[in-house]
């Protein structure tokens, strides 16, 4: 078991930087790769950028490649996701989730390999 808390959402403007975090505490933090997810108005739960436990390997998706970076601190039980040059096609609720692995490095990609999930915090860019 592990419980996630997601901060850093807020209303920005377009060009405008935010940063994520999500605390996780319970079971050991570095068996856990971590990913980040958005969920826009209408719109289905994307996948938005991910990292294996070790922090070694990362994964993206196309539309924030070279916007965004995520990274963890795992003395500290936290995953970050800084985001730089937002725009309004970024607003969405943005959502940590965790998905147990501890036999590998790989890092997964699907909702469906993420057993625990944050609360969720929102994301506005307005132009």
């Amino acid at each position: 078991q592990v419980q996630l808390v997601e901060s850093g959402g807020g209303s920005v403007q377009a060009g405008d930087s935010l940063r994520l975090s999500c605390a996780g505490s319970g079971q050991t933090f570095s068996n856990y790769a971590m990913g980040w997810f958005r969920q826009g108005p209408g719109q289905e739960r994307e996948f938005v950028a991910g990292i294996n436990r070790s922090g070694g390997r990362i994964s993206y998706v196309d539309s924030v490649k070279g916007r965004c970076t995520i990274s963890r601190d795992n003395a500290n039980n936290t995953v970050y996701l800084q985001m730089n040059s937002l725009n309004p096609e970024d607003t969405a609720v943005c959502y940590c989730a965790a998905a147990y692995a501890p036999d590998r490095t790989q890092v997964p990609t699907s909702r469906e390999e993420y057993a625990y999930w944050g609360q969720g915090t929102q994301v506005t860019v307005s132009s």
